[in-house]
């Protein structure tokens, strides 16, 4: 298992290791130990599992805001997503930042969300299937999303009118939201330390 580090200190995409013979595929797609020895030692509480009929779709930016914020693994295992993450910590060098990275059934890999950001993917394929670890369950009081094309974060989705829900169509600005995510310097020297 190999954990890299991306240009959002604290996001990390992990990539198992893979068995591959004539009959398939092989691999864990968890291990807490492994993790763990690699820096990563959050408990998951809870499984999610997300079908996307048409390519197109978007799902995001999603988040749980304190005090039920969740840390999350997220693996595609069917078809393609392009995956994005949001640093939406106030007072964090990288607020407003975003990444974004192919996760599909064939790359393997998975990507690493810890509290503080959001989270949002867009279907590269019809029927896309992704499953997430969270490490809180979900709690309604707390779930909110960002909308997908805020100008003061800019994320480049390659799409103009993605099928959406009624909740993400018409969902606040990062300004206007009531997240609150505050950056703390000690937290992110944690964060690089393991």
């Amino acid at each position: 298992m190999i954990v890299t580090e991306t240009q959002l200190p604290g996001i990390r995409i992990i990539e198992p290791d893979v068995f591959v013979d004539n009959r398939g595929f092989f691999l864990e797609s968890y291990s807490s130990a492994k993790l763990a020895d690699l820096g990563i030692a959050d408990a998951f509480v809870q499984d999610n599992h997300s079908f996307s009929r048409k390519a197109g779709t978007l799902r995001g930016l999603h988040y749980q805001r304190e005090p039920r914020a969740q840390t999350k693994i997220i693996r595609c295992t069917r078809g393609r997503i392009l995956d994005v993450i949001v640093d939406i910590r106030e007072g964090s060098p990288t607020y407003c930042k975003w990444v974004s990275m192919e996760l599909s059934a064939d790359n393997f890999r998975q990507v690493y969300v810890p509290a503080g950001f959001a989270h949002g993917f867009l279907s590269l394929t019809d029927d896309v299937e992704i499953h997430y670890k969270t490490s809180d369950y979900f709690a309604s009081d707390c779930d909110r999303c960002i909308l997908w094309s805020d100008p003061a974060i800019g994320v480049c989705w390659g799409i103009e009118n993605p099928i959406l829900s009624d909740k993400d169509r018409n969902a606040p600005l990062l300004c206007d939201s009531d997240c609150n995510f505050i950056w703390e310097a000690e937290t992110a020297k944690e964060m690089h330390k393991s």
